[in-house]
């Protein structure tokens, strides 16, 4: 069993990275590091790949690992990065996890196992056999949107009582009385970021830890920023930060994610914005909304797009 692990630098925005993709289809290197230096420069406090917006069902395994040791390598340091390890097989998982440790990674972001719906039991034994295999934090993630499974607050306890290092979680569950509960169970000092951008604001109100918001793709300073703001105590400038990042928050998920990001990216000239099927681009009626959302952050769609907004 491992020691409970320093996380002191696991907080604020932590921006879970798209996958950019060269015309060849092939991970595009350059482009990534690009983005790992943006991000960094433009506030982001870590760096995550391969979660569920680096499209990671897409991806071999080989394609993980070699994402994984870049991240670490292009941010040299500057920033914790946690590395998206889960899959729906164990031992993809512990592979993909000693990958991570290897490579120098500050944490693993280890998702409930997708499609095939494990008893709470079943998740109990599953992250406890993942955190036993490894010295990293983990951190669970949770998203019963896309795993068909809400990890309940019980079992995270004992999934804590029983591994030191899980030390917080990915919460992408819309209720905030699950938030409330996983503190008061688990201890003010147990890690929970949001994993919905929606609910970035109102769970650092709770007592969480930062966010995982797909957003900081687009807009890495702001979405730090409503972070910095809170741990200033300057509140109603957070929550205005807040209201005025909904729109956007809501547009990057007319599709299903990361597509409009890609899309964005690509406007900005930050990638190629390649997706993977069965992604595919989003429809014009999308982009037109995501034209029109982008206006109030002076990033300039397409003519087309632009001028159907």
């Amino acid at each position: 069993m491992a020691n409970a692990p320093d996380v002191s630098r696991l907080r604020g925005s932590i921006v879970p990275l798209v996958t950019p993709f060269t015309e060849e289809d092939e991970i595009d290197q350059v482009a990534l590091r690009r983005l790992i230096d943006w991000q960094l420069a433009s506030g982001s406090h870590g760096i995550s790949v391969t979660g569920t917006t680096g499209e990671p069902s897409a991806l071999s395994l080989g394609e993980r690992e070699t994402m994984i040791r870049l991240a670490v390598e292009a941010t040299a340091g500057r920033a914790p990065v946690l590395a998206g390890t889960g899959t729906n097989n164990l031992k993809e998982t512990l592979h993909l996890t000693r990958v991570a440790e290897r490579a120098g990674a500050d944490a693993a972001l280890v998702i409930v196992p997708y499609y095939n719906r494990p008893s709470q039991e079943g998740l109990l034994a599953y992250f406890t056999a993942v955190a036993d295999s490894t010295s990293l934090p983990v951190v669970v993630y949770n998203i019963p949107g896309r795993s068909a499974v809400n990890l309940l607050p019980e079992t995270l306890s004992r999934i804590r009582a029983a591994c030191p290092n899980v030390v917080g979680v990915k919460e992408a569950y819309t209720d905030l009385q699950q938030v409330s509960d996983i503190l008061l169970t688990l201890g003010r000092d147990f890690l929970v970021f949001s994993g919905i951008e929606a609910l970035c604001f109102p769970m650092l109100a709770l007592g969480g830890a930062g966010h995982v918001s797909a957003t900081a793709n687009v807009l890495p300073h702001e979405v730090a920023q409503l972070y910095n703001l809170t741990q200033a105590g300057r509140w109603e400038e957070a929550r205005d930060l807040h209201y005025r990042l909904l729109p956007l928050n809501e547009a990057l998920f007319l599709e299903t994610n990361p597509s409009p990001v890609k899309c964005v990216l690509g406007w900005m000239g930050k990638i190629h914005p390649a997706l993977r099927l069965p992604l595919v681009p989003p429809q014009p009626a999308v982009q037109t909304r995501l034209a029109a959302a982008l206006r109030d952050w002076a990033i300039h769609a397409p003519a087309q797009a632009a001028a159907q907004a």
